[in-house]
């Protein structure tokens, strides 16, 4: 059985008014979700030893000061911190790392983790993007350093590259990164040339207006990638923005097409024997993400019966 590990501070997280990180993606997610047969659980709390294996203290510090009492603190140009955004973010990478040790502890195939806010635009001291910490960079680590695997593979299709990925594992010969994203667009990084420190990040970058026949053609090539790395856990940043309805970016992918890269993602896990784990990142049209991100999760439910 699928697991799907969330929580209530997904939810007070709350950005400026108008805002499209809001609170109402979580519910758009978690209602198209509503009624599956998952294995719920709560995330739980980052440790933080966990998230100084990806952010420096002194960044840590800094969030903690800049935290407001009421209202909005702003990290960078779209990026905010609520008086609760700092515990929504901790659990959030919580989530992410509670479920990296059940599925190697064989308590499931694979698992959802359905928080806010995303994680893959911060970099390691820097939070942007929406993001505040790193969170699929964070558990790969853990399941490197605490797990002691010896190979971990962490793919993105998020519409928009995930340099605070990248950035987090450039010079980690354990991780590979693989991601498919829009060019040009925010962040403004992804080119192929950025191959990581030991040639394990690949971005294959995709233009404005193509749709799901070139990207499930990037995927395959991806996965064949993955494959070939026989990772012992794979992880994805599962960001549904690239949707035709997405107001922030220009691919024209379909929710047939999340299926399709969902599918062909846990078919190569299955050939290595790995286990998935699977975390929220973009979507901002609601309706497309939520039925999006079922999609997603129902190949993940298929190929964990």
């Amino acid at each position: 059985m699928t697991l799907l590990y969330t929580h209530p501070s997904g939810h007070l997280h709350v950005t400026p008014p108008s805002h499209p990180e809001q609170v109402a993606r979580l519910d758009a997610v978690l209602g198209a979700l509503a009624g599956l047969d998952l294995a719920r659980r709560e995330a739980p709390e980052a440790a933080e030893t966990d998230i100084l294996r990806a952010h420096p203290p002194e960044y840590l510090s800094a969030l903690r000061r800049k935290s407001p009492a009421e209202g909005w603190a702003m990290l960078d140009s779209d990026t905010y911190l609520a008086p609760d955004s700092l515990a929504a973010a901790r659990n959030a990478v919580g989530g992410v790392c509670a479920a990296v040790d059940a599925v190697l502890a064989g308590e499931a195939p694979n698992a959802f983790v359905a928080m806010r806010p995303p994680g893959h635009h911060a970099e390691r001291a820097r939070a942007m993007g929406f993001c505040i910490f790193s969170s699929v960079a964070i558990a790969a680590l853990r399941a490197l350093d605490h797990h002691r695997l010896d190979r971990v593979a962490v793919l993105d299709f998020d519409v928009h590259h995930g340099n605070g990925t990248q950035d987090v594992l450039w010079d980690e010969k354990r991780a590979l990164f693989a991601s498919s994203h829009q060019i040009p667009l925010y962040p403004g990084s992804g080119a192929p040339g950025e191959s990581g420190a030991h040639g394990q990040i690949v971005n294959v970058p995709l233009a404005p207006g193509s749709g799901g026949e070139q990207a499930r053609a990037v995927w395959r090539q991806l996965c064949a990638r993955v494959e070939a790395w026989r990772p012992q856990l794979v992880l994805v940043s599962a960001g549904f923005d690239a949707h035709a309805d997405d107001p922030l970016a220009a691919l024209m992918w379909r929710e047939a097409d999340f299926t399709a890269i969902t599918r062909m993602i846990c078919d190569a896990a299955a050939a290595c024997s790995a286990p998935v784990v699977s975390a929220l990142e973009g979507g901002y049209d609601l309706a497309a993400l939520g039925r999006s991100a079922r999609a997603h999760v129902d190949v993940l439910r298929e190929t964990a019966a």
